[in-house]
């Protein structure tokens, strides 16, 4: 193999190298983000399976007072 022909093929894998270096930092980035955004969801259904939680108790509370406003009747 000539020099001409080494130094060229040094040079594609070079650029090959350089394209896949930013891929992954592409996807770094994009998987910081996606990590992110699953961290605050994560903490949104918490917030939501609490009010859920709350809102049951307070039904069932009036449900109850219901019943004994009919049984004291």
């Amino acid at each position: 193999m000539s020099l001409e022909r080494t130094r060229a093929a040094i040079d594609v894998i070079e650029q090959r190298v350089g394209e896949l270096v930013a891929r992954i930092e592409e996807l770094e980035r994009e998987n910081r983000s996606l990590l992110a955004r699953q961290e605050s969801l994560v903490a949104e259904r918490a917030g939501l399976v609490q009010r859920n939680e709350e809102a049951r108790s307070r039904v069932e509370a009036m449900i109850e007072r219901l019943k004994s406003l009919e049984n004291a009747s």
